[in-house]
């Protein structure tokens, strides 16, 4: 027993000390890097030629691998990340081309270079922005508000980024020619019993008449595929100083008619009228052969570009002429009123149609007088000559249009303008009357005759020689006189003349010594340069406005989808029940039709009306009941007068939430919701008798999942806007105006034209200028046809929601690119995946650019058909990319394990120690013999 124990203990001790050795060797190997153990063949070095890593992961046919692989496996392990190795990075900026064109009409004057040299660089480009929302009744619409509270569905500051292409068009003098006899033959005095001199009345001129002129010279030019603003410079006319442009009859012409039963008779038995106009659409002349996109461009049309469309206004308007001379005031009206019946602006045949009908007129209000307009087609006019005029909220309003809101060539380049030499004499000559007809005929002392001649003279070199381009004769010879009169003041200095008399002539010489009036050839001119830089700045920031506001507008916060279909779902909510739908004072036929006008030529709309009276549903009138609500409403008037109105007025916010919960127990919905080609809109019209508003100062509101509007019996209602002094007026029994302009922010985001977003104040500010124009959008006009302009906005508003909506998926799937590293196992798997990957990315990029394209060319409906294919482009790329994704992850979570044996040559002994120990310990033993 005791020789087993000790032959146990020397085994225990040996064990031990060759695993001390091992320790200590491999320790020692370890410091030692560049000796390899040759029992290292595990310890796969990156340069070890006897195995590479395609022994491990690849079979053997792998091994015979080309060149251009083993650079493809450097490449893609270089890259770090998937998406550096296909290059593909997150979408910052995509842009779409807006052609716009600046046409000039009276600016054939010398300083057209200066003109032609500031809008050489008005090319601009500007993000795309959405106004965040803002719930509640009492805070003013799209004002401040805390957006971290909220969640936008996309970027207020979009990807998207309008590329304005702006081009110049200069029109020669037969154009301005033929809108200058325009304003002065379709000009009507705006009071009818006024008698003053034409100098001093203001003119209002036929804005349905110039729409004819408008359009057809951006039809003859060709100039449809792009936005036209027209900035007009007519020379004005004495006879008529201050004029506007109106659509339809003056206050003054409205009362006429209504006092006079026999033109009210006349009218209604009166036929149809010959149309004013020919046509004059049937001769074109494009002024490009293709619109130019690429830069800017300043185009000067010569008169035989448009000889043939000036002869054919020009005739037109001669015949107009001779027509209204020979009429007095009733036929003129009579006439007018015929047209308007006759025409095509429905919203006003309509309402003459009820007036006339009715005979008491108190829902027809005049329109704004204006000198800017947005005509129904890709045009709008701004016109330097007219007005000014102002128009905005009454009081508490930013941003209003004034008098001074746009550029003013009288009071700017007017004011400083060089006289012609007889012009120069003229004022001369009535400056020397007016400064001695003060004199009379008492006798004055020469001294007192030179001093008023000084001033005479002063006075008129201030003016018209000091800074002039080329001197007047008359300056020069004023400048001779001058020299006279400094030897004649001089001559008041003898003792023979009263102190006071050479106390004045000492005065009037150190005057005199300060001046250079007339001789300094050095003297720059400053003047007339400050004078023109002033307006062409001025005038440049209104059209950069117009940009911004009618072109380009800001939009609703939020995504908008195209749709094949539009199912909107009118239900007219009354007190009582009627026996027909046809007997409520709504007219569905015009409502149809405006919101048909909404929709896009490729779209179908399906309009379906209700009636839910409120006295056979409990629940719908106890959520009536709940969101009526009655405030003290302050009102400063255009006069000065104070006066605080308690008005009625549904909460939105509240007649929302009510509104969802009768649909959680009865459906409120028609049978086309849920689909991914109809959207359904339902629109709450609200009949009352009293007048009633939403929100305290609306007639119609854009919820999130509804349109609210209310119609009341008041027919003159006191809004808080103003229109040239005086109060804007809302006929309360015809809302479609407001439906519709709701409508329009609920199905594609449209905001009045007043509002835009502001980088810069991080908010939506106000501008007033550009709200005209007989559209939804407007305040000056109570029509509801929508432009071109806002047709256009819609559309768009579905395609940057889509490219918003592609590049977002798109740049997640990137990023989720960005995050699948590469490595050598990973390789072989993903080329099978690459081409695929590559060629849905290249696609979905390939509709941007068409997408992009088509939009440039103002072909929207062609865009349209391209969202869908769009859609599922980006959706098929994001999947794929998951897919991709899925495929490497087992691969990428899958832990290389590696054996690693060190052994060094210091082992070898410890190994012959311990075997010579083990063979003494169980070496066989020799039997020894018993003995007995």
């Amino acid at each position: 027993m005791e020789s087993r124990f000790y032959l146990g203990s020397i085994l225990i001790y040996c064990t031990l000390l060759l695993f001390l050795v091992t320790i200590d060797g491999a320790s020692y190997g370890t410091h030692k890097r560049g000796i390899s153990s040759v029992f290292s063949l595990f310890n796969l070095k990156e340069k070890s030629k006897f195995w590479n890593e395609a022994v491990i992961r690849r079979d053997f046919g792998d091994l015979e691998t080309s060149i251009s692989d083993k650079v493809g496996v450097a490449n893609y392990t270089k890259a770090g990340n998937i998406a550096s190795y296909l290059k593909l990075s997150e979408v910052d900026s995509m842009y779409l081309p807006v052609p716009v064109n600046f046409i000039f009409i009276g600016f054939e004057g010398n300083g057209n270079r200066e003109l032609q040299r500031w809008f050489t660089k008005i090319d601009h480009i500007f993000e795309h922005t959405r106004v965040p929302h803002i719930s509640g009744a009492f805070t003013q619409l799209y004002k401040n508000i805390d957006d971290k509270v909220q969640q936008h569905q996309l970027p207020i500051i979009s990807h998207i980024n309008y590329n304005f292409s702006v081009h110049a068009i200069q029109m020669g003098g037969k154009v301005s020619s033929v809108f200058e006899r325009a304003i002065k033959i379709l000009a009507r005095r705006e009071n009818v019993s006024d008698t003053r001199d034409g100098s001093d009345a203001i003119w209002q001129v036929d804005v349905d008449m110039m729409d004819v002129l408008f359009t057809s010279l951006v039809d003859y030019l060709q100039l449809e595929s792009a936005y036209n603003l027209f900035i007009l410079n007519p020379k004005p006319d004495n006879k008529k100083a201050k004029y506007g442009y109106r659509r339809g009859l003056s206050d003054s012409e409205i009362n006429f008619i209504k006092e006079n039963k026999s033109l009210q008779g006349k009218i209604n038995e009166a036929g149809s009228v010959p149309q004013k106009f020919p046509d004059l659409f049937k001769s074109k002349r494009p002024l490009y052969e293709k619109n130019p996109m690429a830069k800017f461009a300043w185009t000067i049309t010569e008169d035989t570009d448009t000889v043939e469309w000036y002869n054919l206004c020009l005739d037109a308007l001669n015949n107009l002429e001779k027509l209204y001379q020979t009429k007095d005031t009733a036929d003129t009206i009579q006439i007018k009123v015929m047209e308007l019946l006759n025409g095509k602006n429905v919203d006003l045949k309509l309402l003459l149609e009820k007036e006339l009908k009715s005979g008491d007129f108190r829902g027809l209000h005049a329109e704004c007088l204006t000198d800017t307009w947005i005509g129904k087609d890709r045009w709008a006019f701004i016109d330097l000559s007219a007005g000014p005029f102002s128009w905005g909220p009454a009081v508490g309003g930013e941003g209003v249009r004034t008098e001074l809101s746009l550029p003013n060539v009288e009071r700017t380049i007017g004011a400083v303008e060089e006289i012609s030499e007889n012009e120069a004499e003229d004022r001369l000559q009535d400056a020397i009357q007016e400064r001695f007809s003060v004199f009379g005929d008492n006798d004055h002392q020469a001294i007192d005759i030179l001093l008023a001649e000084i001033d005479i003279y002063e006075l008129f070199a201030f003016k018209h020689c000091k800074g002039r381009k080329v001197k007047l004769a008359l300056c020069e010879e004023l400048d001779a006189r001058m020299t006279d009169m400094k030897s004649e003041l001089q001559s008041f200095q003898d003792e023979e003349y009263d102190e006071s008399h050479r106390r004045k002539a000492v005065e009037a010489l150190k005057r005199m010594e300060n001046w250079n009036l007339f001789s300094d050839p050095n003297e720059p001119f400053q003047n007339y340069t400050v004078a023109r830089d002033t307006f062409l700045a001025h005038l440049g920031a209104t059209l950069w406005g117009s940009m911004r506001h009618i072109i380009s507008p800001s939009i609703a916060d939020g995504a908008y989808h195209y749709y094949e279909r539009i199912s909107f779902q009118l239900f007219l909510i009354t007190p009582q029940k009627v026996r027909h739908i046809k007997q409520l004072p709504v007219d569905l036929q015009a409502l149809q039709d405006g919101l048909s006008s909404l929709l896009l030529p490729s779209q179908k709309i399906i309009f379906s009306p209700y009636m839910l009276p409120l006295s056979e549903d409990p629940a719908l009138a106890m959520a009536f009941s709940v969101a009526r609500r009655a405030a003290a409403v302050p009102l400063l008037l255009v006069n000065g007068t104070y006066r605080k109105t308690v008005s009625s007025y549904l909460d939105s916010s509240i007649l929302q939430h009510q509104l969802r919960r009768l649909n959680e127990h009865q459906s409120l919905k028609g049978s086309h919701a849920h689909s991914r080609s109809t959207l359904e809109i339902p629109i709450f019209w609200f009949i009352h008798g009293d007048p009633l508003l939403v929100d305290k100062h609306y007639q119609a509101k854009a919820l999130s999942d509804m349109v609210i509007v209310v119609q009341s019996e008041e027919s003159s209602w006191e809004s808080n806007l103003q229109c040239n002094g005086q109060s804007l007026l809302w006929d309360l029994r015809r809302p479609i105006k407001a439906a519709l302009a709701a409508t329009s922010e609920h199905l594609a985001g449209l905001l009045p034209l007043h509002l835009v977003y502001s980088q810069a104040h991080e908010m939506a500010v106000e501008d007033w200028i550009w709200s005209v124009g007989c559209n939804p959008l407007s305040i000056t006009s109570p029509g509801w046809h929508i432009s071109r302009f806002q047709s256009d906005t819609i559309a768009r508003s579905y395609i940057i929601t889509s490219l918003e909506e592609s590049i977002q998926l798109v740049n997640f799937a990137v990023r989720l690119l960005t995050k699948q590293h590469t490595s050598d196992q990973t390789y072989k798997l993903f080329r099978s995946q690459e081409r695929e990957l590559v060629n849905k990315y290249n696609y979905v990029v390939s509709l941007w650019r068409r997408i992009a394209s088509v939009t440039g060319e103002l072909r929207y409906v062609d865009a349209m058909r391209l969202l869908y294919t769009l859609e599922d482009a980006s959706n098929e790329f994001f999947h794929y990319v998951n897919e991709t994704k899925a495929l490497l992850h087992p691969i990428n979570c899958t832990k290389e394990r590696r054996v690693q044996v060190e052994f060094d040559m210091t082992t070898i002994p410890a190994f012959l120690i311990v075997l010579g120990i083990l063979w003494l310990v169980l070496r066989p033993r020799r039997a020894k013999p018993k003995i007995n």
